[in-house]
């Protein structure tokens, strides 16, 4: 590929196999900008869903996204160039270091809101599918050294998912788990993370899966307890089994219609699920009388939505992985020019842990 070109891949979020190449004129950063060379680029359920334009039940990410539109948020790169620095950031790059995007690249710290939710990568703004891409300076976070840019590259959303849904209410640099019990739904990227977290920070872990060879890969990550809910439809009841009828203090909640109300029945007192995603679909059954109101107040329950988290808990996390040596699961690498069969694997349900796409050396 010539250095004096980008190269990306773009949808008009009409399907996998719509997906088409391009090429353009090298960009150039402006004042508290910086040119990163993208190195791997880590996929996400999410870029499944804007790429088939199924991603619409944010109203903050519809104004403004180019069309068509370079998707994915998640990648580990290299700065080549920096632009004017105006020190009013207090964050500075210098050309050489190794940085990793963050996923809304407005959302610094604290709660997010709507206009943070507008800069999110891979929808609204333009992604980061693409030989190189210009980034405000805040908008990164420096790469764990010991870690290769492919397993780098996973951190941005799946871990520092997993990090917020667990650490949420736990004040900044003061990371819990020892002692407390964490459900796992599923062994996806922020499940597989959510497990290398909770096992590192001293939790009990439990985790779901409707794969026996996936169960067994999962105890080599350190979950206590393993369980398959295709031959355990009744999970929840395993669960207060395990935790001797107590239950999970929380609940990393990632299949959303058909499991929230096993995690409801399977959560200890006062403890949160985390609503993290939809796998088993984003609506009730037709007839779900289910009363959510009533049945957090019975084991006084948060129900707590994760959208990712803030610049400073992604720089904290990193601190925590390098602490414990964890290294992301990536499942498999696709090169850059097999960018389509890497979503419609991710797609297909089958990885275990992360898939990323390898876009240069």
């Amino acid at each position: 590929m010539a250095e004096s070109e980008v190269h990306k891949w773009q949808t008009q979020q009409d399907g996998f196999a719509s997906l088409t190449q391009s090429k353009g004129p090298m960009p150039k950063p402006g004042k508290d900008e910086v040119l990163v060379k993208i190195s791997a680029v880590a996929l996400n359920f999410r870029d499944t869903e804007v790429v088939m334009g199924l991603y619409n039940h944010h109203k903050s990410v519809e104004a403004g996204k180019p069309d068509p539109l370079v998707p994915c948020s998640d990648m580990c790169g290299t700065v080549v160039a920096v632009g004017e620095s105006s020190g009013s950031s207090g964050v500075t790059w210098n050309v050489g270091d190794r940085v990793l995007s963050t996923f809304n690249q407005g959302h610094l710290s604290g709660q997010i809101d709507a206009a943070g939710m507008g800069t999110g990568l891979g929808l609204p703004l333009e992604g980061v599918l693409q030989t190189y891409r210009v980034f405000p300076v805040t908008g990164l976070v420096k790469a764990p050294s010991y870690l290769s840019d492919d397993e780098a590259a996973c951190l941005p959303i799946a871990a520092v998912t997993a990090w917020m849904a667990i650490n949420q209410f736990r004040p900044l640099g003061q990371p819990g788990g020892k002692g407390e019990t964490v459900l796992l739904q599923g062994t996806g990227g922020v499940s597989v993370s959510g497990l290398q977290i909770a096992h590192a920070a001293g939790a009990q872990t439990i985790i779901t899966s409707s794969s026996d060879a996936k169960l067994e890969r999962a105890k080599g990550l350190g979950a206590d307890h393993v369980i398959n809910y295709r031959t355990n439809p009744d999970w929840e009841k395993t669960v207060m089994e395990i935790t001797g009828q107590r239950g999970a203090d929380i609940i990393l909640e990632c299949g959303g219609a058909q499991t929230l109300r096993k995690s409801f029945d399977s959560v200890a007192f006062g403890g949160t699920i985390a609503c993290i995603g939809y796998l088993s679909g984003k609506q009730d059954e037709p007839g779900d009388r289910t009363n959510v109101n009533l049945l957090a107040l019975l084991r006084n329950v948060t129900l707590k939505g994760i959208l990712n988290g803030p610049r400073d808990r992604f720089e904290e996390m990193i601190r925590f992985y390098e602490t414990h040596g964890i290294h992301p699961v990536v499942d498999k690498v696709f090169e850059f020019g097999e960018a389509a069969s890497a979503f419609e694997y991710l797609f297909q349900g089958s990885h275990f842990g992360k898939v990323v796409i390898k876009v240069a050396a």
